[in-house]
């Protein structure tokens, strides 16, 4: 593939924009709008526009936007070379015509300008609000052979007249008003010529509409020289020299505009200098204009030429909508913009910053020039190549074209002949070859005008992690080209194939930890595999299973290992656990769209790799609590991923098992309720423990009994510590928002302080009949009371906080009534405040687990496109 596109300036490069700031007065606080200068390396369009605000008022209040900038990290010398100084002592601003607008305005104006403590300021103005029309109107009055031209005039000499008496007084008003009469009979008798001409070229139009920004500009010098302050005016046609390239485009002439520059400060020494906007010479001193919003053009250059350390573009606007705010009442101002966001913007509707003000920032050229698109493809014609695609971008600022490989050599030296001129003068960035590409086709009848099209096509490409260099649509709808990576090729046309139901939704899957809750999983899959291709259109292929020592990887690379044998293989074949060969023979198979890896360990060094898996596009499901319950830190930022990026992070098993409790809290989180408090008895093991501990029974017996039945941990102080309760609580807050560390979580620890230094779990269980007594009172305690005692984890939102402890419920309590190993969440919400919202079932145990996690496998396929 091919670019053509901007020009980014290397580290060589003339001085380059950098930020730009808006800000606007509300009242006499300006909105500011700031384009930052400062020598960068390659430019590119990580460079932002940053919105902030300011408190700088105007004298008379008078509302206008200011564009304004500093430089940030960098330092220019302030120089003076053959008469022009250049660097950080210069303040550059630029006031539009309704800044300009009236005495009042232009007074306000002066006082900005006097405000401003640069040791030197360059101000553009425009012509006076409307002015430049009234010329404009002038001139086609004139063509026209309409005597009313002349009346007119007059009234622009009457507006000049009376603002000037409105600022001006004794000897500055008489010489401003002589040279305004001097104008207007020059202008009255070029426009009988056009008059009896009936045509005015472009020169002598250009030479009248300027007017409007000489007279501001006279008048603007008197108002600050009555502070006393030194000031001078520019009449810009003695220094800005540009080059026409249409009728509506001109090129800056950096270097003779330099030249131009350096002389007339050798004949001008103050300090603030207000220059003309919207006027220019060509190299032939013929007087021209730079078209329409021209000003803000003349800002930027000036800007440049004088390295100064900001320009201040000051308008009459709010700032960069997130859209036209007639039309969408919703539409923000946007706090950052790039530069190339505002360019393109700029070009489709949002008019505060013309593109053209950018390009003496940019070194950019090719956008906006007529005739560039049908230059580059007669080029590629004359050398007899084959356009496969092509895609443009607002006003041909960028194209890019596809071709076959084997015509790219010849098509890339036609075009660098071609653009040489161009290239050279850096109005054209580059002309790039993007090799490696592949390109992708969706092709379809059904296609047209079928709504939602595009979307599927684009999730599908999006949730396999793929980026999408370039697209093109044709009218008729039938055909939508993409053009990918060569490597993502494979990848994107299965993920496109499986999401229109062509063929299934495959899942290349790595499984960690073939532990208790692994193989449970594992033999779940392999049971439910035939039955999820044929009803479900899932194919779930398992490409590795590792553990801490060994690992197996799919030898055939596609098929995945056979679920049937995986414990013989892994006795067979395994080879040392190495994790980053695992994932990366997971993951990088191009032939699977979609990868998912499963940790079913409990282990946080494990947990430490979800953020890198996630950022390269593997989705994570997990009941390992451990990343969610961890340090908050790493929580926020793995949560930040998640939500800006199309993997997916699934942990309904790290709470309650196969109990829908996160899905639950989330479903009412988004719906708009609440959250209050959740209280919860979230243990299988102290369930069970707490439901069989009763006056009969010593505490030890009970414990005992739930470790030989295989509910507790080999070691039943990891239970009786209260340690995976506070996780779930935290956990639990988090998802309510709560920003609570595990250390923040008071735990009530069942394990006697005495023996929580035991060598071993034999050792705690033989001692620990010596502890019932304390245990054993507070059963007593609550018996009396007609009370139970319950393990339970609470999250107060309200409070902010959580706590793990042991509680007494009355028996007729629904903590009360639980049997075996069930768990109980009690969601108490706005909506459910007076009966709190109940979930409860089996909390424990290998297979329940194992079926939350498989069960959030499944919703991962459907948000992969698997139907529903």
């Amino acid at each position: 593939m091919l670019s053509l596109g901007l020009a980014s300036p290397s580290a060589s490069s003339p001085v380059v924009a950098r930020e730009v700031l808006l800000r606007r007065n509300y009242g006499g606080n300006p909105f500011l709008y700031c384009l930052r200068q400062g020598k960068v390396g390659r430019w590119a369009c990580g460079h932002t526009l940053r919105i902030a605000s300011a408190s700088k008022t105007t004298s008379k209040g008078i509302s206008c936007s200011q564009i304004s900038a500093a430089i940030t990290g960098v330092s220019f010398d302030q120089t003076l070379q053959d008469g022009l100084p250049k660097g950080a002592m210069w303040s550059v601003h630029k006031f539009g015509g309704t800044c300009m607008g009236t005495a009042q305005r232009i007074q306000s104006v002066a006082d900005i300008s006097l405000g401003d403590p640069s040791e030197r300021k360059l101000i553009i103005v425009s012509a006076m609000s409307k002015v430049t029309d009234m010329l404009y109107d002038l001139l086609f009055k004139a063509q026209s052979r309409d005597d009313s031209y002349m009346s007119a005039l007059d009234g622009v000499f009457e507006k000049h007249m009376l603002t000037a008496k409105e600022l001006l007084t004794g000897d500055d008003l008489a010489t401003f008003l002589s040279h305004l009469h001097s104008d207007i009979s020059n202008l009255k008798a070029m426009l009988r010529a056009i008059y009896i001409a009936g045509h005015a070229t472009e020169s002598f139009s250009d030479f009248v509409v300027g007017h409007g920004e000489l007279w501001s500009a006279q008048m603007l010098t008197y108002v600050i020289k009555k502070s006393g302050r030194p000031c001078t005016w520019m009449d810009a046609r003695d220094v800005l020299v540009v080059n026409p390239t249409s009728s509506n485009q001109v090129d800056p002439d950096f270097e003779e505009s330099e030249k131009r520059l350096k002389k007339w400060f050798s004949q001008h020494s103050a300090a603030t200098v207000v220059a003309t906007g919207f006027i220019a010479s060509t190299p032939q001193n013929i007087p021209t204009t730079l078209k329409r919003d021209g000003s803000d053009f003349s800002a930027a250059i000036f800007g440049s030429l004088v390295k100064a350390s900001q320009v201040t573009i000051w308008t009459d606007v709010d700032g960069v909508y997130s859209a036209d705010p007639r039309k969408v009442s919703e539409a923000v101002i946007l706090r950052t913009l790039s530069y190339q966001e505002a360019w393109e913007m700029s070009y489709f509707g949002a008019n505060v910053l013309h593109p053209r003000t950018i390009i003496p920032v940019m070194k950019t050229g090719m956008a906006g020039v007529p005739g560039t698109a049908s230059a580059i493809f007669g080029a590629v014609k004359a050398v007899g190549a084959n356009v496969i695609m092509i895609s443009q971008a607002s006003s041909e600022h960028s194209v890019c074209f596809a071709v076959p490989e084997k015509e790219v050599a010849a098509v890339s030296e036609a075009l660098q002949t071609r653009f040489r001129e161009a290239l050279v003068a850096g109005r054209l960035s580059k002309v790039e070859v993007i090799p490696n590409c592949s390109i992708l086709a969706a092709v379809g009848q059904k296609m047209a005008s079928t709504p939602g099209v595009s979307a599927t096509l684009f999730d599908a490409i999006a949730k396999a992690n793929i980026n999408v260099r370039a697209i093109a649509q044709g009218c008729s709808e039938y055909n939508i080209t993409l053009v990918l990576k060569q490597e993502d090729c494979v990848r994107g046309l299965r993920a496109v194939h499986s999401r229109f139901y062509l063929s299934k939704t495959t899942l290349a899957m790595g499984i960690i930890g073939p532990g208790l809750i692994g193989a449970t999983l594992l033999n779940q899959l392999k049971d439910q595999a035939a039955a999820l291709k044929e009803k479900f259109n899932i194919d779930l292929r398992v490409m590795g299973i590792t553990g801490s020592k060994k690992m197996i990887l799919s030898d055939t690379g596609i098929d995945g290992i056979d679920l049937s044998q995986w414990k013989e293989i892994m006795g067979e074949k395994a080879e040392a656990a190495d994790l980053n060969k695992f994932v990366k023979v997971v993951h990088e198979n191009h032939f699977f769209p979609n990868t998912v890896l499963v940790d079913c360990t409990a282990d946080s060094n494990i947990a430490n790799h979800y953020y890198d898996w996630l950022r390269k596009g593997i989705h994570v499901i997990t009941p390992n609590k451990k990343a969610n319950s961890g340090p908050l830190d790493p929580y926020l930022k793995l949560r930040a991923l998640q939500r800006q990026s199309y993997t997916h992070y699934f942990y309904e098993a790290t709470v309650g098992a196969g109990l829908p409790i996160i899905s639950t809290l989330r479903g009412l989180l988004e719906t708009g309720d609440k959250i209050l408090r959740i209280e919860g008895i979230f243990s299988g093991t102290l369930s069970y423990i707490f439901n069989n501990f009763i006056q009969s029974r010593a505490f030890s017996d009970v414990v005992a009994e739930a470790k030989q039945a295989g509910y507790t941990e080999p070691d039943p102080r990891d239970d009786l510590s209260g340690t995976d309760v506070a996780r779930k609580v935290i956990i639990l807050a988090r998802e309510c928002g709560l920003k609570l560390e595990l250390s923040d979580i008071p735990v009530r620890s069942l394990v006697p302080e005495p023996l929580r230094a035991s060598s071993s779990a034999d050792e705690f269980m033989q001692q620990l009949p010596n502890f019932d007594g304390e245990l054993a009172k507070e059963l007593n305690d609550a018996d009396s009371s007609g009370e139970v005692l319950r393990y339970v984890g609470v999250v107060d939102v309200i409070d902010q906080n959580g706590v793990v402890e042991l509680r007494r419920y009355k028996k007729d309590h629904p903590f009360s009534q639980l049997s075996g190993s069930d768990n109980i969440i009690a969601f108490t919400t706005t909506r459910y405040k007076d009966q709190p919202l109940i979930v409860r079932g089996p909390g424990a145990g290998a297979e329940v687990t194992a079926g939350g996690v498989f069960s959030d496998i499944l919703r991962l396929a459907s948000y992969l496109g698997a139907p529903s």
